[in-house]
């Protein structure tokens, strides 16, 4: 009897202990609504495709449709998406206008390999272009002007008439 009270006590002195340590970690880790509201990183309520293209220091063409855009608040750096759809008439004519570093490349099959952005498109209800056939892809600048550190692009036909272009930045 008296070795059993002996643990109890004991036990009972570990919680007094450790108790509070515990709970606020606990709190910590549930996701109170401050709480979820301060994790880095986050996805940006209140991002525009206009507020996006201006960050990303890119226009989007008048003519663009399915326009769709993200910002992702991270640790050091903030992650940008940009998508919309173009007629095809119209993409090489934007591409040029972006000034790419050199010519975009053509993948003709997706990506062998799993690839997880930090940044993924499907954020805004999209496959993401490294999972799709027959996409042009490249490089626009890195180190970019500015507080820009790096713009990639992708353009994926959707058909014949219409592609869609995928703008990912880093800032």
């Amino acid at each position: 009897m008296k070795n059993r009270r002996a643990r109890v006590a004991l036990a009972l002195g570990w919680a007094v202990v450790l108790g509070p340590a515990l709970a606020s970690c606990s709190s910590a880790t549930t996701g109170d609504a401050a709480g979820a509201r301060g994790q880095v990183p986050n996805w940006a309520e209140d991002a525009t495709p206009a507020s996006v293209s201006e960050q990303l220091g890119v226009e989007i063409p008048a003519t663009a449709t399915d326009r769709r855009a993200a910002y992702q608040n991270g640790f050091q750096d903030d992650g940008l998406l940009l998508a919309f759809s173009l007629s095809t008439a119209e993409v090489d004519a934007f591409v040029t206008g972006l000034a790419p570093e050199r010519e975009l490349t053509l993948r003709d099959k997706p990506l062998q390999k799993s690839v997880k952005s930090t940044t993924p498109f499907s954020h805004l209800g999209l496959a993401e272009p490294e999972t799709l056939p027959d996409v042009r892809e490249g490089q626009i600048c890195g180190p970019c002007e500015g507080q820009l550190n790096f713009l990639q692009i992708a353009v994926h036909p959707l058909d014949d008439r219409v592609s869609r272009v995928y703008l990912r930045g880093v800032d």
